[in-house]
């Protein structure tokens, strides 16, 4: 009896260590000595770099299954990708970790309306009174910036566009996950998505080196921790729970985020953080429980 209880708990420690992963991102971002493109870059490098071995030994016979319409979106979805990221970075610089990371959460509301743009999916009741609130609670908190300072407000405009960026990165990349395994396709975006990020730094005239050896440290931390640790083990999770228990779970990455920034960097919460974060993951929970309306975008979200 003690080892079929403790075999069913492995799934929600694995979700649990996942989201502490994720969590982590804005974290070593901050810590990281350096700008936002410099760290996008070396994320997503180190990212392929350790997936390399693994991918050219078992998967690279997929590469020849992708014609060029795939080709095409599996680019856009790097760029995305790249950008999202770099935008995201940066709103590190203007806003808290608490404001930024709550912000980015509202991927499953643009996806909402991307859906509903390009594929005609029609919105349940259910789901639009979930962004209508989700989007009190975003207001709630820029509003909440704003009064402290324009940079903060200007950091959360970043958050939002970097998530609206990522939502564009899942949308375009649906079509291609669904012939190539995790691997191959996860390889071909975070490739084109490195390139990208290498020709920005190098037009921004942005310095890849040298860095001081904790900036190297984090550098790969942020392509190990919630890169390939975080999103892995919530792939792995899937085997025993349903996508809608991680996605609930993925709720809790601002939460964790903004106590460790509280612990780090002494960084406290406004009233108007708390409340407007509350709403916002409130919304996104409402709707994440309509299952049937994103069962099919989580599945590609955490990949």
């Amino acid at each position: 009896m003690l080892n079929k209880t403790t075999k069913s708990m492995k799934p929600y420690l694995a979700i649990g260590i996942g989201v502490i992963s994720v969590s982590l991102s804005a974290i070593f971002v901050k810590l990281a000595n350096a700008e936002s493109g410099v760290i996008a870059f070396y994320r997503m490098l180190f990212s392929v770099l350790i997936m390399s071995p693994l991918f050219f030994i078992k998967y690279r016979h997929e590469l020849k299954l992708l014609e060029k319409r795939e080709w095409l979106f599996s680019s856009v979805a790097g760029i995305f990708l790249a950008f999202h990221f770099i935008l995201w970075f940066e709103s590190l610089n203007y806003t808290s970790v608490a404001s930024s990371t709550v912000l980015v959460t509202l991927q499953p509301l643009f996806a909402f309306i991307g859906t509903y743009i390009f594929f005609k999916e029609r919105a349940s009741f259910q789901s639009i009174v979930a962004v209508s609130v989700a989007l009190v609670g975003s207001l709630l908190i820029g509003w909440g910036d704003f009064r402290v300072s324009g940079t903060a407000l200007y950091g959360d405009i970043l958050a939002l566009i970097a998530c609206a960026l990522i939502t564009g990165y899942l949308l375009f990349g649906q079509a291609v996950r669904n012939r190539l395994s995790l691997m191959t396709y996860t390889m071909v975006v975070y490739s084109v998505s490195t390139i990208c990020l290498f020709v920005y730094v190098l037009c921004m005239g942005q310095s890849f080196g040298p860095y001081e050896k904790m900036d190297w440290f984090w550098f790969v931390m942020l392509a190990i921790v919630p890169n390939l640790l975080g999103h892995t083990l919530f792939n792995w999770s899937l085997k025993w729970v349903s996508t809608n228990t991680i996605s609930i779970a993925i709720l809790f990455e601002p939460v964790g985020a903004a106590i460790l920034a509280f612990f780090i960097f002494s960084e406290k919460l406004m009233a108007s953080q708390v409340v407007g974060g509350i709403i916002i993951i409130a919304g996104i929970a409402m709707f994440v429980t309509d299952i049937k309306k994103v069962k099919s975008f989580f599945e590609k979200s955490i990949a």
